[in-house]
Parts: C-alpha cells; sequence; structure tokens
C-alpha cells in the first residue's frame, strides 16, 4: 500500500478515528504496538528475501541432457 494513494485528507480521517476509538491516553501504546509490529514484519520479510538469496540455482534439466 502507498500512502500517497491515501492522501493527505485520508490520513486525517484515519487519525481522527484512531484517535475516538481510542481516546488520547491509548494513543501512544497503540501507536508503539504498530510500529513494533511493523518492524518485526520488515525484518521478518527481509530474512524471506535474503534466504531465498542464498538458494543456488536449480539448472534446467535439458541443458545437462544435451
Amino acid at each position: 500500500m502507498n500512502l500517497a494513494a491515501i492522501g493527505v485528507p485520508g490520513l486525517i480521517i484515519i487519525l481522527v478515528l484512531v484517535l475516538i476509538v481510542f481516546g488520547p491516553r491509548k494513543l501512544p501504546e497503540v501507536g508503539s504496538a504498530i510500529g513494533k509490529t511493523l518492524a518485526e514484519f520488515k525484518k521478518s520479510a527481509k530474512g524471506i528475501m535474503d534466504d531465498e538469496e542464498d538458494k543456488p540455482a536449480v539448472k534446467d534439466i535439458t541443458d545437462t541432457q544435451k
């Protein structure tokens, strides 16, 4: 998802809704939890991408039969 696609008015509406639902006292806790979740997701995704790069390339069977 691209944040530019949401736009500034969309972000303002989302922030107001989050503020209404969670209240001003819980907002820092929610933000921290979201930040930690995103960081863990990025770390896991990077680990998966690194694992894919480390795998040896599979040779085509037809190349070995010639």
